[in-house]
């Protein structure tokens, strides 16, 4: 049936081309943005994700900046801890040719002041952006990643640990005791000139043919007793042990008590003793320091222990910065407050530095090691040039502000042998501080370039992943595109013939 009011063709015709005309809408829109979900109503979940992602790609682009930054900070602090430490071996250069009496010290001292001067220029201007790695003790946090999770997201950060080359004395605190964490070995109150002994006792029966041996760092003595008289034989000894000529070593003889003095500050002397009988069937008992021989032919052994005082320090006591500790000498005081990540060993040599660069006196220092415990020991000589006896004493308390990595290095002189020995020792200790912190900063650099690369390469990724959810496929979209034409063209044709329907209704009234 045809109708005149109604055109059941056009209508088709007209949805049609509504329908083929919203989907070019669509198709060009996806062409135009480039983008299949641009807004919520495309997609709401695809888009909700999309924007989720596209944040954090935002955000780890201002990581990247950070992370930059930071490497930035970290090369110049680098570079300059390198430097310091060359500067350093320069400095060390010139203390070993003052070792030689036969050197103008005055000359070298001006050059190694010239060096201070340097490596204090350098720690000052060592800064980027207003940072400055190598001064302070205050840890430096980098912002590394963002972390999310279903209880949302947390910033992560890479911690850098600033190394001071600073040569700040630092400020002793009056926080917690750490007075028992030091111990002054064999009870001293008083660092003395006068040597050590050990005393060696010739007891029992002694007849002629009778012999003993002594042997004396080393050197083994021999005497064969021309009688009983205990005092001749100790004589024999002392003149013997005199003949030697040992550095710091003398001996007398008092009542058949030989008494053996060491005058060495850093060095014991050991000192074994045996005694053999000849024929009359009993021991002769000889004792060293008190302790006797136990049967016929045996030793006993001593050791005359070291001038120099020892104070030493634990081997279970963890350091914290601002720990510091305190040496008496006289009535002199010297301190050094640790920084942070030392150790006991950093809390000795910083004490020896200290003292050193006092120049008291009289007064020498040496780091050692105890190899059976482990203990770090600061070791105080006095030969008695300025002073017979010195009082001795050590404390400490938590709480204080760190001394710099090279303190000590501003009172570094050469211009006399006691200086020109103490610098020595002590320039190997700021050596081994510059090249620690060079190491620090260099693996901290090393971490962040790489947390940079990965950055990069999961900024990429996220990007890449946004863009498959997201973007338009063109080479669809331009398929699609030109097939709506066509069926545009074609729905137009349609609508054209459904208009001319009416007008065929006319030829029926002709």
């Amino acid at each position: 049936m045809s109708s005149i009011l109604t055109n059941i063709s056009a209508m088709v015709a007209l949805q049609t081309m509504k329908g083929i005309n919203t989907s070019m809408g669509k198709v060009q829109n996806e062409i135009s943005t480039g983008k299949t979900v641009a807004t919520a109503k495309d997609n709401a979940a695809v888009w909700a994700i999309s924007k989720v992602m596209e944040s954090d790609v935002k955000g780890f682009k201002g990581i990247a900046d950070s992370l930059s930054l930071g490497s930035s900070t970290l090369s110049v602090a680098s570079k300059a801890s390198e430097t310091i430490a060359d500067l350093l071996t320069d400095m060390k250069g010139k203390i070993v040719a003052a070792q030689e009496e036969n050197q103008d010290r005055s000359k070298l001292q001006t050059d190694i002041v010239a060096l201070k001067e340097q490596i204090a220029s350098i720690v000052g201007g060592a800064q980027f952006n207003g940072l400055n790695l190598i001064s302070g003790t205050e840890d430096v946090n980098i912002l590394a990643s963002l972390d999310r999770s279903a209880s949302g997201v947390v910033a992560s950060e890479i911690t850098v640990n600033r190394q001071d080359l600073g040569t700040a004395a630092g400020t002793y605190g009056t926080g917690t005791s750490l007075a028992a964490n030091g111990t002054i070995l064999n009870g001293a109150s008083a660092v003395a000139a006068a040597g050590e002994t050990a005393q060696v006792t010739f007891a029992g029966t002694w007849a002629a043919n009778d012999t003993a041996q002594l042997t004396v760092g080393g050197v083994v003595l021999n005497h064969t007793a021309a009688g009983a008289s205990v005092a001749d034989i100790a004589t024999h000894f002392a003149g013997a042990i005199n003949a030697l000529g040992l550095e710091g070593v003398t001996a007398a003889n008092a009542a058949g008590v030989l008494t053996i003095t060491s005058t060495r500050a850093f060095e014991g002397l050991a000192v074994t003793q045996s005694s053999t009988t000849a024929g009359d069937g009993t021991s002769d008992i000889t004792a060293v320091n008190g302790a006797a021989p136990t049967g016929s032919n045996s030793a006993t052994a001593s050791t005359v222990r070291q001038r120099a005082e020892q104070l030493s320090f634990s081997t279970s006591a963890k350091v914290a910065e601002g720990d510091g500790y305190r040496v008496t000498i006289g009535t002199s005081s010297y301190s050094y407050v640790a920084g942070k990540n030392e150790t006991m060993e950093d809390v000795a040599k910083g004490l020896k530095i200290a003292i050193d660069s006092a120049g008291a006196e009289g007064v020498t220092t040496r780091v050692t090691q105890d190899t059976t415990t482990g203990a770090w020991m600061l070791n105080v000589d006095n030969d008695g040039s300025g002073s017979a006896s010195l009082a001795f004493s050590a404390t400490g308390n938590a709480g204080g502000k760190a001394s710099g990595g090279l303190f000590g290095l501003d009172s570094i002189d050469v211009t006399t042998d006691k200086g020109a020995q103490a610098a020595l020792s002590n320039i190997e200790t700021m050596i081994d501080r510059a090249i620690d912190a060079a190491a620090e900063f260099g693996s901290a650099q090393g971490r962040i370039d790489t947390q940079n690369d990965f950055v990069s390469a999961l900024t990429d990724a996220l990007t890449a992943g946004i863009g498959t959810l997201v973007d338009a496929d063109m080479e669809e979209a331009s398929a699609r595109l030109q097939a709506l034409q066509v069926q545009q063209q074609l729905g137009i044709q349609a609508l054209s013939i459904a208009n001319q329907q009416p007008q065929n209704l006319l030829s029926l009234f002709r």
